[in-house]
Parts: C-alpha cells; structure tokens; sequence
C-alpha cells in the first residue's frame, strides 16, 4: 500500500487531524500492512501561484524555456506523488469555517490541466483514477457538513476533480462543545483500518 500523507494543520503536536493520520498509520503497522509513506507536511510553506508560473503551465510542453520548466518542477513533484499513491490521507484543521490556506496552495498546485484533470468534448475528465482519500476532518465548533462548514463539501469536490471519488470523512467536530467527538473519531478510524 502506497500511501500520501497531507498535513495542513499549522499546530503539531496537539493537532488532532495529524492524530488521526498517524491513527490510521500506526493502525495499519499493526496488522502487518506496512504501507510505504510519502508525507507532504504543508507546514513548510509552498509558493502562492504568480504571473511567471500561469504563463509556464499555460505554455506547450515543447515551447517552455528552462526556467518555465524551473518554475512548474515542483508543482510536477506534488502531482506525481499524487501518481505514485493509492491512498492519500489528508489533515484538514477548520479554519475560519474553511480549509487552511495552505492545503489551498497545495490543491492550486495540483490542478492543472492535462497533468490531473482534462476536458474532452466538453467534458470533464479527472485524471487521477483508481485512487482512495481518506480525509481527517478536525474543527472545534463548527459541525461537520453543516452550512457553516466550507470545508469538506470543496475538499470532496477538488478530489472529484482530479478524478478521486472513493473519499471518506473522519471527522472530530465540535470538539469544544462535545467531549465524545475524538472517541467517535477514533472509533471511526479503527473500524476503517480493518478495510484497508
């Protein structure tokens, strides 16, 4: 099992979507699965997207210069460890209702036409098939799914997008009103381990 572990929670020790991914992680280690782990921790800042990398995605493959090439190889790593998993595991922390910018930097990395996603006749088609996500969903008021919740209904969308549709939601909501919610989490992720 090939597994990419995203965290974009800025907490690290008492971040409870990173516990849920280690959850699920160690879980997996103990039934002798030994997955292979690649972790993109997004604590460490990716670039917000400019002028000169538009124009690099946005120009044909054989046209590009040796910068334009410069400016998307990392943008082409992010993808193909996308390529190379057959799980992605993803921490998402709620902030301000939405996802945290960071894990936007990631997705506006990631998406990009004919590398992840592609239209055909009009079409949409996502590129990045035959993959699972699991999504570690952690907020501390605001209720998972509910109208105020910005965040798992794009997450679930992007991942659509890119061709992910086989995606499951651990979610640690309301954890400031709710003393159960990491109990239901937790229980959550032990009986996902086992269908791995």
């Amino acid at each position: 099992m090939r597994i990419l572990r995203i965290d974009s929670s800025a907490q690290t020790e008492t971040s409870q979507s990173r516990r849920l991914s280690n959850r699920i992680i160690d879980g997996l280690h103990a039934l002798g699965k030994s997955p292979d782990v690649t972790v993109r921790d997004l604590d460490k800042r990716l670039p917000q997207l400019d002028r000169a990398w538009i124009e690099a995605n946005t120009t044909p493959i054989d046209d590009r210069t040796d910068y334009q090439r410069k400016t998307l190889a990392l943008s082409d790593t992010l993808i193909a460890e996308i390529e190379a998993a057959d799980t992605l595991i993803i921490g998402v922390a709620l902030y301000n209702f939405s996802i945290p910018a960071s894990l936007k930097l990631w997705i506006d990395l990631v998406c990009r036409t004919r590398k992840t996603f592609a239209y055909s006749e009009g079409k949409l088609k996502g590129l990045m098939t035959g993959k699972k996500a699991i999504v570690c969903f952690a907020s501390g008021r605001t209720p998972f799914g509910s109208d105020i919740d910005f965040a798992s209904g794009y997450i679930r969308h992007i991942l659509g997008f890119i061709g992910i549709t086989d995606v499951t939601f651990i979610a640690a909501d309301k954890r400031f009103k709710d003393d159960q919610a990491l109990i239901h989490a937790d229980a959550a992720v032990d009986a996902l381990i086992g269908q791995l």
